[in-house]
């Protein structure tokens, strides 16, 4: 049967036609309209202000870095001037030498206190090795003073290894009247020669890091 707007169904159904007919129109609508781009909102150029803020917080950076650098070179330089220090002051204790009376081996209070010098050092580092030469002045035979010299020595060696130094450590020599400290003749010269001598043979570079 033929639908007639001014029939009865028709008016029935005429509110709902109306109806599909406006959400098609709204739908239409919305579909058509134009949607704004997205993207990132335009910036515009910077201020005068804005750049030196810029500007000055680059140069404070550079700033603190240039002292944090200068500061570890001059910690770098101190610990160098330290351990060059350090070793100067082992070495030249090391290397002291201790004197003697006229024709004796036996040691001194002077010499057994440069001895424990020596002792705090080669506790302290025990890669160190040491040579002992002695040594005496021009009087006497040759083949004495060789022997004087031994012992001399000998005395010093005995006085650290009784203390707990290996004596594999401990080197000896004597070299009796042939190198003298001292040229000439007279008291003053032979109380120079009258020695031992130390030096240090291993280790060396272990002295630096003694303090």
């Amino acid at each position: 049967m033929p639908f007639l707007p001014f029939s009865p169904m028709g008016r029935r159904l005429a509110p709902v036609v109306f109806g599909l007919g406006a959400l098609v129109g709204a739908a239409g609508c919305r579909t058509n309209r134009p949607v704004p781009p997205v993207g990132t909102p335009a910036v515009g150029p910077d201020t005068a202000a804005q750049r030196l803020a810029r500007e000055a917080a680059t140069r404070d950076s550079l700033a603190r870095l240039a002292r944090e650098r200068a500061a570890r070179d001059s910690a770098e330089a101190a610990r160098a001037g330290a351990d060059a220090a350090a070793l100067e002051a082992a070495r030249s204790t090391l290397t002291a030498p201790v004197y003697f009376a006229y024709d004796a081996s036996e040691l001194s209070d002077d010499t057994r206190a440069k001895l424990d010098a020596k002792l705090a050092i080669l506790q302290r580092l025990p890669t160190v090795t040491l040579r002992i030469a002695g040594h005496t002045d021009s009087r006497g035979a040759a083949e004495y003073n060789l022997a004087l010299g031994l012992r001399r020595a000998s005395a010093a060696r005995k006085y650290l290894v009784d203390r707990g130094i290996a004596a594999s450590r401990l080197d000896v020599v004597s070299f009796g009247a042939e190198r003298p400290a001292a040229a000439g003749e007279g008291e003053d010269a032979w109380a120079q020669n009258r020695r031992d001598e130390f030096e240090v043979t291993g280790g060396g570079a272990s002295l630096g890091r003694g303090r």
